[in-house]
């Protein structure tokens, strides 16, 4: 019996923690130099958010991977020559996007 108790016991601790490890994040408010280091977020996951919430507001489902690796690219390097503007803003004055 007690081989049965012991692995539902470390699922339920997992279970807990995992609960707990949600965390909400205000996306306008991340600034570049945040993204850059990695402060809130893996880059890459903050970007594939952006790019799934433009598409969204554009109507689009269409996800282009050249395309995005090469926005990502641009950025990161618009980015590191302003670091504190927030990161949807900098998305917004590369590529037009908002207006």
């Amino acid at each position: 019996m007690q081989s049965f108790f012991a692995p539902a016991a470390m699922l339920l601790a997992l279970a807990g923690s995992a609960a707990q490890a949600q965390v909400q994040i205000e996306v306008s408010k991340i600034t570049c130099e945040q993204y850059l280091l990695f402060k809130v977020a893996d880059p890459r996951d903050i970007a594939i958010w952006l790019s799934g919430y433009y598409h969204g507001k554009a109507g689009t489902t269409v996800f282009e991977t050249q395309a995005f690796k090469d926005e990502s690219e641009k950025l990161t390097s618009y980015c590191r020559g302003h670091l504190q503007q927030p990161v949807m803003q900098a998305v917004e004055t590369l590529f037009k996007r908002g207006q």
